[in-house]
């Protein structure tokens, strides 16, 4: 069998192993954590579960790009999960406005609704909702369309920036500002973001989107029951501190426990920052590295964790996104109820998320978790009441619902996750410097590949297919495209 070792146990790196588990190699997944998953983790305070990340995500509906990936791979079957309701697909509260928009699922219900809300800008509404998924045909991957060697053209509103698109089309402040609730999930913002990731993640959303139902930890472990029933190894603790290479190869990889591995062939599924880390000197360009160190980093976010007492807050099968008026943080955030098994009338624990930017921690940023101080202690307690008092905004007495809660701030995304500065989504991808970001999923060292978020675009859907191009390069072009498609030759 043909071998390959891939360092990170995120979505990237389980996703990207599975689908060389099927074209016969034997994997082995070094994971620094002792949870496997990246994203995907579940962890458990006082006996409940709580996601870390992944709390809402589309591609599942049995025509969806994500849901032939997963089929292919036999983890559908694996794993429980619940779409977001049909009139409610995502819910945008604009609470200096006093106004609440209840998004529907589909495309032509969608311009419905907007059209309805804003009937002056009509017929721009349905102009630029047919520009946004007319840019996604210019992505062949994200079809699962199979792919040629010749240099792909794109148009002009395809490259650049989604403010650009949204005034080329439509006028209304408010219309404009409500079809950019999504802006926290874009990695960037509207100024700078390229229309072509606001296109492709809107449609996604517009499609339908879905949530885990219990923990989301549920995607990982069959993502590595595919790994393993194949002859590989997920191995968790396991944090790569030296990957050696010799004559433009790498040798092995070493990790922290001092144990080594080899392969015929080796994949970072970690920021590139941190691969650099890690990686011989010799191994890459200083140009190269330098490069690297200059892309921006998206956005981080501070998360508040809710355990809500027995049937005091009503279940949302949809998240909600809270846009406020002024400068004071935060300015906005997006909720989720995660849904259990048997979901009743209430909720069990809310996820809360703000966009905040690693500025705010930057007096901490050389500490440990557990070991920050009580400064620490009382800036995460003054965010957190402040992010309580938001919510109370729109729901009044929130907290009387609330069991326990606690926070997590951009420290934590940067520990557990790698991330330079806690980013949400690492490297941001800019219109006016797309190339400075853009990363090719092979190297300048022979065997080693790339993989995850920060090649191309982030979110599950962004980080699967990105597996695919990964796992291409290795095997070849369309290899497993062709597989994907001939497994599920009903669906186009």
């Amino acid at each position: 069998m043909k071998t390959c070792v891939i360092v990170g146990g995120g979505i990237g790196g389980l996703v990207t192993g599975a689908l060389l588990a099927k074209e016969g190699y034997k994997v082995t997944v070094l994971e620094k954590n002792a949870i496997i998953g990246g994203g995907l983790q579940s962890f458990k305070r006082n006996g409940v579960s709580f996601p870390t990340g992944m709390h809402v995500f589309g591609g599942f509906q049995e025509d969806g790009n994500l849901w032939k990936i997963f089929d292919y791979l036999g983890v559908t079957s694996q794993i429980s999960l619940k779409p977001t309701d049909e009139d409610v697909n995502d819910a945008a509260i604009f609470i200096g406005h006093g106004v609440t928009y209840r998004l529907p699922k589909g495309k032509e219900q969608f311009v419905a609704y907007l059209s309805e809300k804003f009937p002056t800008e009509r017929e721009h509404i349905k102009a630029y909702i047919d520009r946004l998924f007319e840019l996604t045909e210019e992505e062949d991957l994200f079809y699962l369309h199979e792919t040629s060697d010749l240099a792909l053209s794109h148009s002009d509103d395809f490259l650049g920036s989604m403010k650009e698109l949204m005034d080329k089309y439509l006028a209304d402040p408010m219309l404009k500002s409500l079809l950019n609730y999504l802006e926290p999930l874009m990695g960037g913002d509207a100024a700078t973001t390229p229309a072509y990731i606001h296109a492709l993640l809107s449609s996604l959303h517009i499609n339908g989107t879905f949530q885990f139902v219990g923990e989301s930890q549920q995607m990982a472990d069959a993502l590595v029951r595919v790994i393993e029933s194949a002859g590989g190894q997920v191995v968790a603790n396991q944090e790569v501190v030296q990957i050696n290479v010799g004559n433009k190869q790498v040798k092995q990889v070493v990790t922290k426990k001092g144990s080594v591995f080899q392969a015929d062939t080796y994949i970072s599924a970690v920021h590139p920052d941190v691969l650099l880390k890690v990686i011989d000197n010799q191994a890459f360009t200083t140009a190269f590295k330098d490069r690297i160190h200059s892309v921006p980093e998206t956005m981080s976010s501070f998360k508040v964790f809710v355990k809500l007492k027995k049937d005091t807050f009503r279940y949302l099968n949809h998240p909600t996104f809270c846009i406020a008026n002024g400068n004071n943080w935060p300015q906005s955030l997006m909720f989720v109820t995660p849904p259990v098994m048997n979901q009743g009338e209430f909720a069990e624990t809310m996820v809360v998320i703000c966009p905040m930017d690693f500025e705010h921690v930057k007096t901490w940023e050389h500490t440990k978790t557990g070991h920050r101080g009580e400064s620490y202690a009382l800036w995460k307690q003054d965010k957190m009441d402040k992010v309580l008092d938001f919510i109370e905004m729109q729901f009044p007495d929130f907290r009387q619902c609330i069991d326990f809660c606690f926070a997590a701030s951009p420290l934590t995304i940067r520990d557990y996750y790698g991330n330079k500065d806690g980013s949400n989504y690492g490297f941001r991808k800019e219109c006016n410097n797309l190339m400075l970001s853009q990363m090719s999923v092979q190297t300048k060292v022979k065997n080693l590949f790339l993989t995850g978020q920060n090649v191309n675009i982030h979110g599950l859907c962004g980080v699967s297919l990105t597996a695919i191009e990964t796992a291409e390069a290795i095997v070849g072009r369309n290899t497993i495209v062709h597989k994907i498609n001939k497994f599920c030759p009903n669906h186009p």
